[in-house]
């Protein structure tokens, strides 16, 4: 568009300083990476692994003792978002267990086990936050397994 008018000339260079400014606070905002079960690159596959196993084993020693007591089991699937400091941004509860005392022992697991190990390096360059979505599944024998979404 090409201006005629002082009044277009002034809207074109409003509009331009609008994207500008919107160009800048997008770059700003933090790079986000969402994982689940089939992630392929070693880096996530790694960090993954790590935190899988770390989760595993906090929720098993601390599975919530209402559900062992009543006998409640079942699963929830969760995503974690971990920022690149290894402290939790949020917990989401994507699908419910259907029993409030499952769904409640999720975050605090998370909170328990919490701040996981910072990102390496490469897994930095490409995100800020990592949002890894797994199943969380509380057993019949008191154990809590991950497994992929």
């Amino acid at each position: 568009m090409i201006a005629d008018t002082p009044q277009e000339h002034t809207e074109i260079a409003r509009l331009e300083a609008q994207i500008a400014r919107e160009w800048e606070a997008y770059q700003e905002l933090p790079k986000r990476k969402f994982i689940g079960a089939r992630t392929q690159g070693a880096i996530e596959a790694q960090y993954l692994d790590n935190w899988r196993q770390r989760i595993e084993r906090v929720g098993t020693a601390n599975f919530p003792e209402d559900a062992r007591r009543q006998g409640v089991f079942g699963t929830v699937m969760v995503t974690v978002a971990v920022r690149a400091d290894g402290s939790v941004e949020k917990v989401d509860i994507d699908r419910s267990s259907g029993s409030p005392i499952l769904d409640a022992a999720v975050e605090r697991i998370v909170h328990l086990a919490g701040p996981f190990k910072p990102f390496p390096d490469a897994l930095r360059k490409e995100a800020d936050i990592l949002h890894i979505t797994r199943n969380w599944s509380f057993t019949r024998s008191d154990v809590l397994v991950t497994t992929g979404n």
